[in-house]
This record gives C-alpha cells, sequence and structure tokens, in this order.
C-alpha cells in the first residue's frame, strides 16, 4: 500500500485550505509556503509543536491554557498564529468546528489534561458525526506518571478512540512534527473528522530538532477517491431509464466541494433533489427540481418523494434513522445506487444496489460524462409524470405554519423574517431543537457553507461558540447565531470572548420559555404532562436575558410582537462592532410541522396535528 509522502501531505492541506466554494479564498501561495522546506532548528517539544503548527498554515487556535499543556502556551506567545482565549473547553471544540464548517479548513481547539481533555470529549464527538476536520491538541501528564492516576490525568486518548477518525498519544518530541503533519492529512482527506493529538508534558519540555517537511508514516492509509467505472456506467444507465428517481444529497457534497457538479448533474437528468439537514445549500433552495428537506420534519414532498422512488441516488449520505424513518418500511419500491467516499457507510442501514466508493466531487464529474453518453444514444427518462405527481403535493402540502391564536410572537415568523433580511450571503447558525428545524425550513439557503448545525449528535450548545468560529474563519459574512432558551443556557458564556476579541458574531434567542422539542413529544405522546420542560425564562424573566448580554459585553435587545421584528432585527444587522443578542419573547405552544414520530413509518408522515396528507393511487 501507498504511503502519503511529504508532498501529498502538502497537497491535503491546500486542499483543505481552498476547497470552500463560496469563500473567494485564495490560499495557494501561503500553502505552498507552508509546505516549503523549514530551517532545522534546535527547539523544545513546545517549540516544535508551534512551529509545525505555522508549517501547517494554522492561523487560529481555540483553546484554554492549564498544567500540563502550559509549556506550549509560551511559544504560542511569540507565534504568527492566533489564539483566542475560551471560556470553556467546549467552547474551544465548537468554535473549530464552526471555523471548519464555515471554511473547508481544519479547525483546532488546544486544552491542558484531564478535565480540559473530557470536557473537548463532547465537540469530538460532534465533528465525528457530522465528519468535521478537526485537530485537537491536548496535553497530558509527564510519560512516567501516566498510569497512576496523578492529578489531572484522564486517558483522553482511549476515551476518545470511538469518536475520532484516528488519534496519537506522542512519545518523542522528534515525533511532534510528523503526527501533526498526519493529524492534519487525516482529518481533511477521506471522509473528513477529528483526529486527536495528546502530548505529554515532559514531551513539550524536551529539547529536539525541529525539521520540516517531515516524513509521515500511513501505512494502509489510502482513501479511494476515483469510483468505479462500471458502478458509475450502472449507475447512469438507471438514471436515464428510471420513470420516479430522486437524488438524496448528504453532507458529503458539501465536504468534497461538488455542489457545482451536482447543480449541472441535476439539471442534465431532470431528476428532483432533496438535500439533508447537514446538506441544506448544496444545492438552491429556491432551484425548480429541489423538493427540499426530507425526514422527521421535512417537506410532505421530499419525505414521498423518497418514499415512493423506483431509484434513489444518494450522494455523500448516509441513510440515517432521521431520514429513513422506521427502516424496513422505507422506499420499499426503489434501486439505490449508494455513492460515498467512506466504504463502512455503504450498505451499513440500506442495501446498495450498486455501490460506489469515491469522493463526491470525482463521482458526480463522471457520473454528468456517463448520463451525456447515455443520453446521446438515445435514453433520456421520461419524468413528465412524475413531477406531475411532486409538484401536486408541492402545491397542497407547502411549508407553513398558523400564527399563534393567543397573539403571542409566531418564532417561525421571527425566523423567516431574519432569513429576509440578513439575506443569502449570511452564514446561520443553529442549535438544536425546534429553533433549529424552523431554520432548517423558513431560511432560504442559496449557497454552500451558509448552514451550520449539529446534525448526528445534535448537540445543545453548539450555537454560540459555533458561531464565533465561523465569523473568525470569515470575519467579512454576516453570521447569525440562531439558538433557544434552553440551548443558549449551555455555552453563552463565550460571548464573553467574543466580545473581548472583536468578534461581532448575531444571536437570535427564540425563548418560548420551555425546552421547546422536548415540551412537543410531551404535547403529542406524553399526555400534556409537562416534566420540567419549563426553564422560568418566560415566568421569572430568569435569566434576563438582555441583562446577560450586557453583562457578557454585547448588545442586548429585545422583541415581543410582530410589529418590532423587522426594525428589531435591522437595529442588529447595523451594529458590527460588537456582538448583538436579540431576545425574541415567543409563544410556548408553537410546534414543527410536517413530523414523522419517531420509529414510525415515513408513510406516516404528519402535515400538522391531527392532520395526514391524503393521497390518491394515481398520485403515488
Amino acid at each position: 500500500m501507498t504511503r502519503p509522502t511529504p508532498e501529498t501531505i502538502a497537497h491535503s492541506v491546500r486542499r483543505a485550505r481552498n476547497s470552500a466554494e463560496t469563500t473567494g479564498d485564495n490560499d495557494h501561495t501561503r500553502a505552498e509556503v507552508a509546505s516549503a522546506p523549514v530551517q532545522p532548528a534546535q527547539v523544545s517539544g513546545a517549540g516544535s509543536l508551534v512551529r509545525s503548527l505555522e508549517a501547517l498554515g494554522v492561523d487560529v487556535v481555540f483553546g484554554i491554557p492549564g498544567g500540563a499543556i502550559l509549556p506550549a502556551y509560551d511559544p504560542l506567545y511569540d507565534s504568527t498564529v492566533r489564539h483566542i482565549l475560551v471560556r470553556h473547553e467546549q467552547g474551544a471544540g465548537h468554535a473549530a468546528t464552526g471555523y471548519a464548517q464555515a471554511t473547508g479548513r481544519v479547525g483546532v481547539c488546544m486544552a491542558t489534561s484531564g478535565p480540559g481533555a473530557t470536557n473537548l470529549v463532547t465537540p469530538i464527538a460532534d465533528a465525528y458525526m457530522d465528519s468535521v476536520p478537526l485537530v485537537a491538541i491536548t496535553g497530558q501528564v509527564a510519560r512516567p506518571a501516566i498510569g497512576t492516576d496523578a492529578f489531572q490525568e484522564a486517558d483522553i486518548q482511549g476515551i476518545t478512540l470511538p469518536i475520532t477518525k484516528h488519534n496519537f498519544l506522542v512519545q518523542s518530541p522528534s515525533e511532534i512534527p510528523r503526527i501533526l503533519a498526519e493529524a492534519f492529512h487525516l482529518a481533511s482527506t477521506g471522509r473528513p473528522g477529528p483526529v486527536l493529538v495528546d502530548i505529554p508534558k515532559d514531551v513539550l519540555q524536551a529539547e529536539t530538532t525541529f525539521v520540516w517537511p517531515p516524513t509521515p508514516d500511513l501505512p494502509g492509509y489510502r482513501p479511494t477517491l476515483h469510483p468505479h467505472g462500471k458502478q458509475i456506467r450502472e449507475a447512469a444507465r438507471l438514471m436515464t431509464t428510471a420513470r420516479r428517481p430522486v437524488l438524496y444529497v448528504g453532507g458529503g457534497v458539501l465536504k468534497a466541494a461538488a455542489t457545482e457538479g451536482l447543480r449541472r448533474l441535476a439539471e442534465l437528468t431532470g431528476i428532483p433533489v432533496v438535500t439533508t439537514l447537514m446538506a441544506l445549500g448544496a444545492f438552491p433552495d429556491s432551484h425548480r427540481q429541489h423538493l427540499g428537506m426530507p425526514g422527521m420534519h421535512g417537506t410532505v414532498a421530499a419525505v414521498y418523494g423518497l418514499q415512493k422512488a423506483d431509484l434513489i441516488v444518494a450522494l455523500g449520505a448516509r441513510f440515517d434513522d432521521r431520514v429513513t424513518g422506521k427502516l424496513d418500511s422505507f422506499a420499499p419500491d426503489a434501486t439505490v445506487v449508494h455513492a460515498d467516499i467512506d466504504p463502512a457507510e455503504i450498505g451499513k442501514n440500506r442495501h446498495a444496489d450498486v455501490p460506489i466508493v469515491g469522493d463526491a466531487r470525482y463521482v458526480i464529474d463522471e457520473l454528468l460524462a456517463a448520463v451525456t453518453a447515455e443520453q446521446a444514444a438515445g435514453r433520456v427518462a421520461d419524468l413528465g409524470d412524475w413531477w406531475t405527481q411532486l409538484d401536486d403535493l408541492r402545491e397542497r402540502y407547502p411549508l407553513g405554519y398558523e400564527e399563534p391564536s393567543d397573539g403571542t410572537l409566531s418564532p417561525q415568523y421571527v425566523i423567516k423574517r431574519l432569513g429576509e433580511i440578513a439575506g443569502p450571503d449570511a452564514i446561520y447558525v443553529a442549535g438544536v431543537g425546534q429553533h433549529q428545524m424552523w431554520a432548517s425550513q423558513f431560511i432560504s439557503y442559496e449557497k454552500p457553507q451558509t448552514w451550520l448545525n449539529s446534525g448526528g449528535l445534535g448537540t445543545m450548545g453548539y450555537a454560540v461558540p459555533a458561531a464565533m468560529g465561523a465569523k473568525v474563519g470569515r470575519p467579512d459574512a454576516v453570521v447569525w447565531g440562531i439558538d433557544g432558551d434552553g440551548c443558549f443556557q449551555m455555552t453563552n458564556q463565550e460571548l464573553a470572548t467574543c466580545a473581548l476579541e472583536g468578534i461581532p458574531v448575531k444571536i437570535a434567542v427564540i425563548n418560548n420559555g420551555n425546552l421547546g422539542m422536548v415540551r412537543q413529544w410531551q404535547t403529542l405522546f406524553y399526555g400534556e404532562r409537562y416534566s420540567n420542560t419549563d426553564l422560568g425564562t418566560h415566568k421569572h424573566r430568569i435569566p434576563d436575558f438582555v441583562k446577560l448580554a450586557e453583562a457578557l459585553g454585547c448588545v442586548g435587545l429585545r422583541c415581543e410582537t410582530a410589529e418590532d421584528v423587522d426594525k428589531t432585527i435591522e437595529a442588529a444587522m447595523s451594529i458590527n462592532d460588537a456582538p448583538v443578542v436579540i431576545d425574541f419573547v415567543v409563544g410556548k405552544d408553537a410546534m414543527v410541522w410536517p413530523m414523522v414520530a419517531a420509529g414510525t413509518s415515513n408513510d406516516e408522515i404528519m402535515f400538522a396535528r391531527g392532520v395526514r396528507p391524503t393521497f390518491d393511487e394515481d398520485d403515488i
């Protein structure tokens, strides 16, 4: 098996830094300098760590110092790498993830041993589930103390083994450049993911010779980029003969920077497109062929399009339970073409009739050529009847909402107007819960890397630090965090970081006084027994989010009526020299619809409470 060379390491760094299609970044010059040989120098292990980060082109690290990692902070003081001092290690991890998702580059976070490292576990797991390129650097107790239950010792390598793409325990200071280069290569190539580098304190303190570029040692790691031609030709044949095909697009298309190719493929074939929660923005919401998001809170047209398809072409998607519903009833008549760079995903949940292993960019490019050849030979699918059926569904069951009968502010209206005022060039970062679903439904995503959220792990507290990281990575973009009053109380301390570091994010708190999604399930499935979901942010105004924002160095605003929504959002948009928090006080009873209840078939989708879509036999 061919091993990566220093040149392939440098190439992966260049691709990671330049893969974002919407940022307009051009870092070729910087990447070439970063991969150039560096004069050997006598340094400490900590100095070697910092020089390695510089050579890899890292521009920012999010972290908090502590005893075991402290030696690294001394050379960092003089480094070109910007360090952002967060208020909690979880914030460092999510900020690095937000940076990576917004830019397409590797995000970097740093923490000390023991509790510092274990506080990174949630953001590492989050990045693992959503395939985000992340390198987490942790300090460890000195090598002689490992295994003795020393002060602030934790086996972070063992703890994170199931939630990292790979992890390292550095045993010698001479290994640091090679391991850092390998970590960045692993994080950013193939299926992206988090890599942990754990460095004992005595390794950081020891003297070594820094040499760059290092010689990597990754036997057996060789991701398959180019798909097998026979599988591509079979997929193209199916795409040009199917009567009810659907392109099922997942986040892998964004990771591969393949959105332009996707659009060409969709328009060439005329096949309807659904984009998962992780893929919003990969295909323009406004495009005629876009059916919307599938799954538990997807559109009726998207859910039923997949359910009644005779061909599903899955691109960088994983057939997760939130999309399929009850798996054994999902798309019973569909032939499945499944393309993914991770061979472990293919056939994991749904049998693939045509398995394709490869990078989504290359898969789509080769499908374009193969479909063009099929069409030139006279094989063109007739999708007229299929589009008639789908258009009828879109017309009868559009996304919408009812205004609250008690006169309270509608959260859907707030989010809809936020998207319309901030526009398609803004970056929207959601927490987890009802507000996340409404943000996915009522904001139009026209461009890649404008929608960030915690999809796989569903991490409350993600939005504020991830928005901070996104703004650091894309300082010229307007970044809106859309959070719930529950999520916001988990990580809002990072607004102090934003205020002090000059990171002017804007946060919309959708304050319904409750853990909203849990309350919705209690309403529907637990007889309206609201056990431990009232947060007191309505009844007692504890905390007062405006006062809290001001205490954290932000501008605090409040909006409680529909008449004030536009002017409040516009006021926040006009402030660009400080973080802004808006407390949108909304009704507590709004629900997310449509909905497929957990564990049920997609055939049982509910359009609204007590309203199930009706279909004639001819419709499907």
